[in-house]
């Protein structure tokens, strides 16, 4: 493998981190300023990205579909929906940080289930970035409702544990994310039917700003921020392409700030250069039993 990354690498990562950033704040919007209930724009999500990736269905069925489906479901449909749940309360730039505890819970299932062998500097910045989180998700009313930070926290929980069993699939993360599309589809479409109500309110009011919070978050991020992203895994080694995606959660935070104008107070600080830091030395510190590209996640 190439020693170093060209220009052009850097370049992706770049609208990547951007493009993942945006994400979260888009879905603020989403589900505060637009009214979508949450489980209704997951469905919405879903249903673009399975209408892109629809043809990598009919290619090849994977062994052990139900385990796709399961996991493909935990890692997108069942996540999602619970970090939108959350976004309808706290700030963008909390619900950023927050989700820096994938790679703190990634470890410790890996821990638990895989037989992962982790020495100090790897505990230490466990602790570092579970730590940080903690501070942020208690932190004063800049943060937003610690219940709505509870169930970002939830989302990156079930994403965490179900992302160290996604090694043991045979399907490419490409055709994982159609599998997942379908998964989600059919978990959710029924929940928000049952348990929520507006949703074609919702739509009518602001058809376009819809389609445009939908879109974006199916094709530009789920489908080219993540191929992208995958793609730069199989030319580069691990450890130049993780690292960078740290830049993330600075400008969600960033973002959070200009287009939402949430405050950002100083326990969410210190909270969140905590956890960049302990996340920052997990990532640098090798793997034996699990994919760098599962510690720092994108969002499928």
């Amino acid at each position: 493998m190439p020693k170093s990354l060209p220009l052009s690498a850097i370049g992706i990562m770049l609208f990547c981190n951007v493009t993942w950033a945006m994400n979260v704040v888009v879905s603020k919007i989403a589900v505060t300023t637009l009214g979508l209930p949450p489980l209704f724009y997951t469905v919405l999500r879903s249903l673009t990205v399975l209408a892109v990736l629809f043809p990598l269905l009919l290619r090849q069925r994977p062994a052990r579909l139900p385990l796709v489906l399961l996991i493909g479901f935990a890692i997108t449909g069942g996540s999602f929906g619970l970090q939108f749940v959350g976004l309808q309360t706290a700030s963008p730039s909390a619900v950023g940080i927050v989700n820096l505890s994938g790679a703190p819970l990634t470890v410790l299932f890996a821990i638990i289930f895989l037989g992962e062998e982790v020495r100090w500097r790897r505990g230490l910045g466990m602790a570092l970035a579970l730590g940080g989180v903690g501070l942020a998700i208690g932190a004063p009313s800049e943060a937003g409702d610690p219940v709505g930070l509870g169930f970002a926290f939830a989302g990156v929980f079930i994403g965490a544990f179900a992302s160290v069993f996604v090694k043991r699939l045979e399907v490419s993360a490409v055709a994982l994310q159609a599998w997942a599309g379908l998964a989600s589809l059919g978990v959710m479409l029924p929940a928000t039917l049952m348990l929520e109500s507006g949703q074609s309110q919702a739509v009518a009011a602001a058809p376009l700003a819809v389609a445009a919070c939908v879109l974006f978050a199916g094709v530009v991020v789920s489908v080219g921020a993540h191929s992208a992203y995958f793609r730069l895994f199989q030319r580069y080694d691990a450890n130049m392409i993780v690292p960078l995606t740290l830049l993330t959660p600075l400008l969600t935070i960033a973002f959070g700030t200009w287009l939402t104008g949430n405050t950002i107070g100083w326990p969410l600080i210190v909270g969140g250069s905590m956890a960049l830091v302990g996340v920052a030395i997990i990532v640098i510190r090798p793997s034996r039993t699990i994919f760098k590209w599962q510690l720092m996640r994108p969002k499928l």
